[in-house]
C-alpha cells in the first residue's frame, strides 16, 4: 500500500533521514488519541520527533538501522509501482534517511517509521512535507510493506500521523496524490476521511509512462470533526527556514 513517495530529485540522488527519538508518549486511554495523551508532545519536533505508541504499532523517527528492512519491504513491485523510484540499495535508503533528517531540522518535512507491535524494525513510513513557508498547507504520502496490508496498521498509523500533523505541526490543509490506477491507495485515503477534489492529468511519471493522479485533501476542521476533539494550539513556526 502506497501513495506517491515525497522525495525531491535531490533526495533521489543523495537520499537520507535518520532520527533517534527519546520522548515517549504512553498508549492512549480508550477514546483518546495516542498522540495527545501528553500535552505539548515534542514541542521541538524539528530537533527530534516524538515516539507515539499505539495499540498495534509505534511511530518513531527513522534510523539508519531501518535501511535494510525498508529496502526489503518497499522494493517489491507491488509496493513500488506507484512510488517515485525508491532507493535500490541499503546505502540509498541510508541517504534517504539522512536527507529527511536534514529536512526535518529545517522545519519542512517529517517522516515517521511504522514499527508493528512486538517488532523493532520499520516496515514502512508516513511522510509529511510543507507546501508553504508556514507549514499550513502540506502534502503527505505513505508506504507499507506488502505483508502488513489489511492488518489495520495503515488506519492506526494514519490516525496518529494526522493527529500530529494538525495538532502539533499546525497544518490547516493536507493534500495527497495517488495514481488513479492505485485502487488500494485511493481506497485508503477515502477510508481515512480524505475528500477527492480533482484528477491531475498525466502528472506522475513511472517506467517511461505518464499517469493521471487523484488529488485528495483533509482540512483541520474536517479532522477535528472526525476525531471529536479540539487540538492544542499550533506551534509558532518561523516564517521561513534556510
Amino acid at each position: 500500500m502506497s501513495t506517491a513517495l515525497i522525495t525531491p530529485d535531490e533526495a533521489l540522488q543523495a537520499l537520507t533521514l535518520a532520527t533517534t527519538s527519546t520522548s515517549v508518549v504512553a498508549p492512549a486511554a480508550a477514546g483518546t488519541p495516542a498522540a495527545y495523551v501528553a500535552t505539548g508532545i515534542s514541542a521541538d519536533w524539528r530537533r527530534q520527533l516524538p515516539i507515539i505508541v499505539g495499540k498495534g504499532l509505534t511511530l518513531r523517527g527513522l534510523r539508519l538501522s531501518d535501511a535494510a528492512s525498508l529496502l526489503t519491504m518497499l522494493s517489491t513491485e507491488e509496493v513500488a509501482r506507484f512510488l517515485s523510484p525508491p532507493p535500490t540499495t541499503i546505502e540509498g535508503f541510508e541517504r534517504f534517511i539522512k536527507w529527511t533528517d536534514r529536512k526535518r531540522e529545517e522545519g519542512s518535512n517529517v517522516c515517521f517509521a511504522v514499527v508493528p507491535a512486538g517488532m523493532d524494525m520499520a516496515v514502512g513510513f508516513f511522510q509529511v512535507r510543507a507546501l508553504d513557508a508556514e507549514f499550513r498547507t502540506a502534502e503527505w504520502g505513505f508506504a507499507l510493506g506488502r505483508p502488513f496490508w489489511g492488518t489495520g496498521l495503515f488506519t492506526e498509523g494514519a490516525t496518529h500521523t494526522l493527529d500530529f500533523t494538525f495538532g502539533t505541526l499546525g497544518v490547516t490543509r493536507l493534500e495527497a496524490r495517488a495514481a488513479v490506477r492505485n485502487g488500494r491507495g485511493n481506497g485508503a485515503l477515502r477510508k481515512i476521511g480524505a475528500i477527492h477534489e480533482a484528477v491531475l492529468r498525466r502528472s506522475f511519471h513511472r517506467h517511461g509512462m505518464a499517469h493521471d493522479q487523484a488529488l485528495w485533501s483533509i482540512l483541520d476542521i474536517d479532522w477535528m470533526a472526525v476525531r471529536g476533539r479540539t487540538f492544542e494550539p499550533a506551534l509558532q513556526l518561523p516564517e521561513r527556514w534556510h
